[in-house]
């Protein structure tokens, strides 16, 4: 059969057309043929599912496809959609995703407002100080000195101060925001972070992208500690430590591999389709004991650093309006994750300061 092109497409070529006169071309459906022979293009083949190849070896555990939704959504303002699911793995295993988080818990201290545009919108790091109310500084030691942490995430953070809870994220998903967050302690103290990628396609670590409904967005956290003069006593750097405990998209399981503790990804394919329900996931079990100050973190990879441009900060009011804390010129925090910003969804940072 001599392959038929279409008029306005002419690189796609149509060939062993069935009964019904409806062709597949994995990413494009085409429907028909016109009485000159050319075919008739109807736009992009979404039941065409793509699936997870090859074959795992490693310490993770193993999920296919999606979640089950548990919780619609977090956060009714929010651009996206912040659900919650849960997924059982191959070995028994049953996960939440993106992550088991404190969102709802009363008890967790939601942070103050840098910028949030559903709550405060300040104009720079001066007026969110001047507006900061001193009854929210997290008292840890009461002979400590008072520290200020200035935090712009992506997505969602949950801040410990030697294992107390001092500041959780207000927007779980979008749109982005940024906080302040004030507390009591004595040096030397350790910071332990949760960091969460959130998600639209729940088990899977993809959101909605125009017609791509599986996009691997982003990660990405930046932090700056000042003491009670101003000065900068933490940033965050490739000094910290980082470690992924939910990786997904896997398109194919060869491309993951281990060395020690430190999970690779970055030879994983992270492109766009239109259809990843058959893909997989990696999971691994977050320590309980994650954000205490003697949890030994020794043998976790260092955090990999990545530049303002690789997040796509530019147009954040939440970000550029702070570049005086995040970009000091003399003293310049960086963007942190840990070695694959775009499918890592859930990570844990730490760092003691001395």
């Amino acid at each position: 059969m001599t392959p038929l092109k279409h008029e306005l497409f002419p690189s796609f070529q149509v060939v062993n057309l069935d009964r019904s006169g409806v062709v597949n071309l994995s990413r494009y459906q085409v429907v028909s043929l016109n009485r000159s022979g050319v075919v008739n293009f109807t736009g992009f083949c979404s039941s065409c599912k793509k699936s997870v190849t090859g074959e795992y070896i490693g310490t993770g555990s193993v999920t296919k496809g999606l979640a089950s939704t548990t919780t619609e959504n977090l956060y009714s303002n929010g651009v996206r959609v912040a659900g919650l699911g849960s997924i059982t793995a191959t070995d028994g295993t049953v996960w939440t995703v993106p992550a088991e988080v404190n969102f709802t818990n009363t008890s967790f201290p939601t942070a103050s407002d840098l910028y949030n545009p559903d709550g405060n919108k300040y104009a720079n790091s001066t007026a969110a100080l001047a507006a900061f109310n001193p009854s929210n500084i997290i008292e840890i030691d009461p002979a400590g000195e008072v520290f200020t942490a200035y935090i712009f995430a992506d997505n969602y953070f949950e801040l410990y101060i030697n294992g107390k809870a001092v500041g959780k994220d207000a927007i779980p998903f979008t749109d982005f925001n940024s906080h302040i967050v004030k507390f009591k302690v004595s040096k030397p103290f350790t910071i332990a972070m949760k960091l969460v990628d959130w998600e639209e396609r729940l088990g899977l670590g993809c959101e909605k992208n125009k017609l791509k409904k599986y996009h691997p967005g982003d990660g990405g956290m930046v932090a700056v500690f000042k003491d009670a003069a101003g000065n900068i006593v933490c940033k965050t750097d490739a000094n910290w430590k980082a470690q992924t405990f939910y990786i997904a998209p896997i398109k194919d399981f060869s491309c993951v591999t281990e060395n020690g503790t430190t999970r690779y990804s970055s030879n994983c394919n992270t492109s766009d389709v239109i259809n990843g329900a058959g893909y997989a996931a990696l999971h691994w079990k977050v320590p309980t004991d994650w954000m205490n100050e003697t949890f030994d973190d020794s043998s976790w990879p260092n955090a990999t650093t990545y530049s303002n441009s690789t997040i796509g900060v530019d147009g954040k009011s939440a970000f550029t309006n702070f570049t005086d804390i995040f970009d000091d010129a003399s003293n310049d925090a960086q963007f942190i994750w840990s070695t694959n910003v775009i499918l890592d969804n859930e990570v844990i940072v730490r760092k003691i300061v001395q």
